[in-house]
């Protein structure tokens, strides 16, 4: 996927309005928790909208924008303010990858990612790496697909005859499942809740140019013979309501913080004694 999103950097942007709401609603959840990190980092940033919103709500913290595509960070900083580069007010962006951060360990406060984790083979590594990055009582917020994406898809393969082993669209795992990773890696108070966004198209090549400028058509829509593809494109464009074609996508939205640890790097248990009051 790396190379995908580099190569999409260029035109991210005007196909990015999934990503562009799904941080506006995760922004506003940011409303009702009560945190002053010194350190922010977006992991995952692409052209950076989400450090631009930490950085507004969060001004006198440090920000990091991660990204293991280096033309996204490229373009970032490229869309920085130009007051805010000659104040040397940007962030500091680094190039790599969210199951290995060049960062120490509790060195970030809060931790933003939108729309990345899905496209990460293993989760729960990745969510023990940014238990490792995250102080203790930081904050891990993000958004990722859930298996509801593109079902209008995933019911044109079964029109056409398809059964569903053979769908190549990627599968992604529910709410609940990335609940039971978050406190598998180490989190506390994991909260969970999705919604579906609907998007609609004149016709299957719209939806499938937006995933391209994304850099995610590959990654998303698998690899299938075009023959097969255009039996599938029939059965979905027969879905037409006033003429457009509705693409669903789930949207799991989670946070959960660092608690204190329980169990030192050595395995033997932490006991804390608590004073007695005089």
């Amino acid at each position: 996927m790396r190379e995908s999103f580099s190569s999409a950097a260029a035109t991210y942007d005007r196909a990015a309005f999934l990503a562009r709401e799904t941080g506006r609603r995760m922004a506003e959840r940011l409303d009702y928790v009560r945190i002053t990190p010194e350190r922010i980092a977006d992991i995952g940033c692409a052209t950076g909208d989400g450090i631009r919103e930490l950085q507004r709500r969060y001004p006198r913290a440090l920000p990091l924008a991660v990204d293991s595509a280096a033309p996204m960070l490229l373009a970032a900083r490229a869309a920085m303010p130009l007051m805010q580069r000659m104040l040397r007010r940007s962030p500091q962006f680094l190039n790599a990858d969210m199951n290995a951060l060049p960062l120490k360990a509790g060195s970030v406060g809060l931790i933003w990612s939108n729309l990345v984790l899905h496209w990460i083979d293993d989760p729960q590594r990745a969510f023990r790496e940014l238990l490792r990055t995250l102080e203790v009582g930081g904050l891990l917020m993000f958004a990722a697909l859930g298996p509801d994406t593109l079902k209008e898809i995933r019911l044109a393969f079964q029109d056409a005859g398809y059964p569903s082993e053979a769908v190549p669209l990627r599968p992604f795992l529910d709410m609940h499942d990335l609940g039971d990773m978050l406190l598998a890696a180490g989190f506390a108070d994991p909260v969970m809740d999705m919604e579906i966004i609907r998007i609609t198209y004149a016709g299957p090549r719209d939806l499938l140019r937006d995933q391209r400028h994304l850099g995610v058509r590959d990654g998303l829509f698998g690899s299938l013979p075009w023959r097969d593809w255009r039996r599938v494109f029939r059965s979905f464009s027969g879905q037409r309501i006033n003429g457009r074609l509705t693409a669903s996508f789930e949207i799991i939205y989670g946070h959960a913080w660092k608690p204190k640890a329980k169990v030192a790097d050595d395995g033997r248990a932490i006991v804390r004694f608590v004073p007695k009051p005089e």
